[in-house]
């Protein structure tokens, strides 16, 4: 099997230190002379197997911890198409992703909000769905890096449809079994029956759907209520409306080891659940738990 592709993620950030600690056997795409700084510093072993990618013109000797600077955005928007383009071709099993910082990136003229929309386009997909994922919380989400006010316009039922049945798949796929999934509402309380917007009507034909695709489905689901510890007891994964439904429940509880994966994909592609922490780059206390469950959540998938 192909060897799993890490991308360092902004190198002012912790990713090099990551992948420092949790490459393993898999294959670091990035700067080597970055590596080389940080594993100095920390006194730390390379990893065994880098693709080294450098855009032209560019120092990897300057780039400082800490800041956001074009250059990074430009070091790890390179490692990101070298690893799309490998997994494209077969050269990787699967991409795993270091954070990156989206200011750094859009200095750099990257035109994509985040990963997932940036692994989409290169794969000519739409309708991608990112899924938190921990054993013992699952979320996908029906948008992802769009304005709160947007959101009521683009979740339609269609999309709510299309959310459940990946994270359905996804959550057969990395547990082995039918999994049941709730469908949480848009306002509070789930609209109180209209009472606080319609928006939440559009879930009950959406689990109407899901439950004719032969997926245990229920909804509307009030959404202050969803991460209960005996709603997580009976639901192997929720559909959220917005990112901040769901990542904010699925981080309090998760944040260590919690893994980010982009479904609807040709390939397979998971990430750590938090961003560069600019504040500890290149100090040796960065905990690289998510970074090592996402690899070994990778090669799950690709299996």
């Amino acid at each position: 099997m192909a060897p799993v592709a890490v991308t360092m993620g902004d190198p002012a950030g912790i990713g090099p230190e990551l992948c420092l600690r949790a490459a393993g056997s898999a294959v670091v795409v990035g700067s080597r002379r970055i590596l080389e700084r940080v594993a100095e510093r920390l006194g730390l072993a390379m990893p065994a197997r880098i693709v080294d990618v450098l855009p032209a013109g560019i120092d990897p000797d300057a780039i400082r911890p800490g800041q956001i600077q074009r250059e990074a955005g430009l070091i790890a928007a390179a490692a990101i198409e070298e690893a799309i383009a490998g997994a494209k071709a077969g050269r990787y099993t699967a991409v795993v992703t270091a954070p990156i910082h989206k200011q750094a990136i859009h200095l750099a003229g990257v035109p994509f909000p985040g990963h997932t929309e940036w692994f989409a386009e290169r794969c000519g997909v739409a309708g991608e769905t990112m899924l938190l994922y921990h054993r013992r919380c699952a979320v996908a989400l029906a948008t992802v890096h769009v304005p709160l006010r947007a959101v009521p316009d683009l979740v339609t039922p269609r999309r709510l449809v299309e959310t459940g049945r990946l994270l359905a798949a996804a959550l057969r796929r990395i547990r082995g079994r039918p999994p049941r999934i709730a469908v949480l509402g848009c306002n509070p309380h789930a609209g109180e029956g209209g009472l606080f917007g319609d928006e939440d009507r559009r879930v009950i034909p959406a689990v109407a759907e899901l439950l004719q695709l032969g997926i245990d489905a229920e909804g509307p689901l009030p959404p202050d209520t969803a991460f209960t510890p005996a709603a997580r007891a009976r639901y192997d994964g929720f559909v959220c409306w917005y990112h901040d439904q769901g990542l904010a429940p699925f981080k309090a509880l998760c944040m260590d080891d919690g893994v980010n994966v982009t479904l609807g994909l040709p390939i397979v592609r998971t990430s750590v659940d938090h961003g560069t922490a600019f504040d500890i780059a290149w100090q040796g206390t960065a905990d690289h738990r998510s970074l090592a469950a996402a690899i070994r959540l990778a090669r799950r998938l690709a299996r």
